[in-house]
């Protein structure tokens, strides 16, 4: 890690197959900050977002990522790289067919757990971060879309990461529990995790004001207000 950044990017190229989609792109996200990503579908954001987790790789320039170099990242590292960063989906992409528990325990064991105590613990360790403890044993159908939403982050923060991307969080929430969602998130940051939320939703970022990075015409701006 360089100083406090968790995310530093430099004169990056950010490539979708031969096409430019972002140039010179600068970007830092520190440890505990809360920030916002907007843009016009098609502006960048998902690609942006893709480079830091190691989906899209570095034609130009330097990147890190939880002290990892994305421009010289083998893919061997990746599923690494991703243990230090939790990642929210707007569409929750839970395991419909096991409950709550079997889904937390799934990830777990897929990246290396296999004390049954230990995972145990942290199936509710992390789901009483979330305010879902007492829905251990349910399946996901039987939670509302803001409780899939909170497993969905509280699965993200199963590895203790340095980092939560949200691609769009709130897409498929209404406006009361799209808040009740951000103040998780901000509530998440002020733990030293950061949070960096990609979203379209102007009425949410106006209710929680924080740092505002933009993707434009092919830049990434820093520090924009709306």
């Amino acid at each position: 890690m360089i100083g406090n950044s968790i995310i530093k990017l430099n004169n990056v190229d950010i490539f979708q197959q031969a096409h430019l989609v972002l140039s010179n792109v600068n970007l830092h996200v520190d440890k505990g900050d809360f920030v916002w990503l907007i843009g016009q579908t098609g502006s960048g954001k998902s690609s942006l977002l893709k480079v830091i987790y190691g989906d899209l790789g570095i034609k130009a320039g330097t990147g890190h990522a939880c002290g990892y170099e994305l421009s010289k990242l083998p893919g061997r590292d990746i599923p690494y790289l991703r243990r230090k960063l939790g990642i929210v989906f707007q569409d929750f992409q839970l395991l419909t067919d096991r409950t709550i528990e079997q889904n937390l325990n799934f990830v777990m064991r897929a990246t290396g757990w296999n004390d049954k105590k230990l995972i145990a613990d942290k199936a509710l360790d992390v789901l009483e971060k979330v305010g879902l403890r007492s829905k251990l044993k349910k399946m996901p159908h039987e939670l509302s879309g803001g409780e899939q939403q909170r497993v969905v982050i509280a699965r993200a923060l199963l590895n203790d990461p340095e980092i939560i991307l949200a691609d769009e969080p709130t897409g498929n929430l209404d406006p009361e529990t799209s808040e009740e969602i951000v103040l998780l998130l901000k509530q998440i940051s002020q733990s030293g995790t950061a949070v960096l939320v990609a979203t379209h939703d102007y009425h949410i970022i106006r209710a929680f004001p924080s740092r505002i990075i933009k993707c434009e015409n092919g830049k990434v701006l820093e520090d924009v207000e709306i």
